[in-house]
């Protein structure tokens, strides 16, 4: 199939391109990567009378820290985040992520800030996002602050209003002890995923001072485990917590059967795969594994 007939812009100015999005706000779309969109659009999912490209803007592809945050622009591609020392220094669950979505080719074009925006239910960016306890600077006719645990709101439904724009993702950095995974489970590389899981979690004196877990691709939106979040703080790690932890995930996820498997095999998968993910976390952490 092809696309309906769309105008095509290409703003060179952020103020331009929101300006312009905002006086037709049920009518326009940005393009970043496409990796999504044009998909969507060839398949008339979407059809957009306007696509708003902004990869003529300059100044949006950065990748930095600034007041203990890792802030990443809205043209930062999945390959910039893969390849990147201060991502790999600061906050290397980014990295490993990364690495996980897609194919080579999907990376170099495809955006951190498109994948967020977009909010697939499977997506991987988004469970990251969660369990690192991100913020989003979201560009409309003000500039506001939105925290991810917002942000997410269902299947392709997110905080942003039409013709709003995330500009950037801001994400703190963690200090003391601590440890990280994601882990996926798919059918092929490069697929979405079956069950994805973001694990970030900071030890202290040997007790587990906070945590933070976010699934993906087992409920009609990411979620984060507050519950399991609450039962790890304040305790000392053992394989037993864990177990415990990982029920919840299962018990919390609400899947759907499709070709990847039925609502019980992907409930199962939510929980190895967050047991998985939180040990690996905790040993990086350097918990010693009993």
């Amino acid at each position: 199939m092809y696309p309906r007939s769309f105008r095509y812009l290409a703003p060179n100015t952020l103020q331009e391109a929101v300006q312009f999005a905002l006086s037709h706000p049920d009518e326009a779309k940005y393009l970043a990567g496409g990796q999504s969109l044009i998909p969507m659009m060839k398949l008339r999912i979407a059809s957009p009378a306007y696509i708003i490209d902004i990869n003529k803007i300059r100044n949006l592809s950065y990748i930095s820290v600034s007041d203990s945050k890792l802030v990443i622009g809205a043209l930062a591609r999945h390959s910039d985040i893969e390849h990147s020392e201060v991502v790999e220094k600061n906050l290397p669950i980014l990295k490993e992520a990364s690495v996980q979505i897609a194919d080579q080719q999907v990376r170099n074009l495809g955006t951190m800030a498109g994948s967020i925006s977009h909010a697939d239910p499977a997506a991987d960016w988004p469970a990251v996002a969660l369990a690192c306890k991100a913020e989003f600077s979201i560009v409309g006719r003000n500039e506001r602050m939105v925290k991810a645990d917002d942000f997410f709101q269902g299947p392709f439904q997110t905080a942003l209003e039409p013709g709003e724009f995330l500009k950037e993702i801001r994400i703190p950095l963690v200090e003391g002890r601590h440890g990280y995974s994601y882990m996926k489970f798919e059918r092929k590389a490069g697929d979405f995923a079956t069950v994805g899981v973001a694990v970030m979690i900071k030890l202290k004196e040997g007790i587990i001072d906070d945590a933070a877990i976010a699934l993906t691709a087992v409920a009609p939106k990411q979620f984060r485990l507050y519950d399991a979040e609450k039962m790890l703080i304040g305790k000392e790690p053992n394989n037993e917590l864990l177990e415990e932890a990982s029920k919840l995930a299962a018990a919390k996820s609400d899947p759907s059967a499709d070709l990847r498997g039925s609502v019980e095999f992907k409930r199962e998968m939510a929980r190895v795969f967050t047991r998985r993910a939180l040990k690996v976390a905790l040993l990086r952490a350097g918990w010693g594994g009993s």
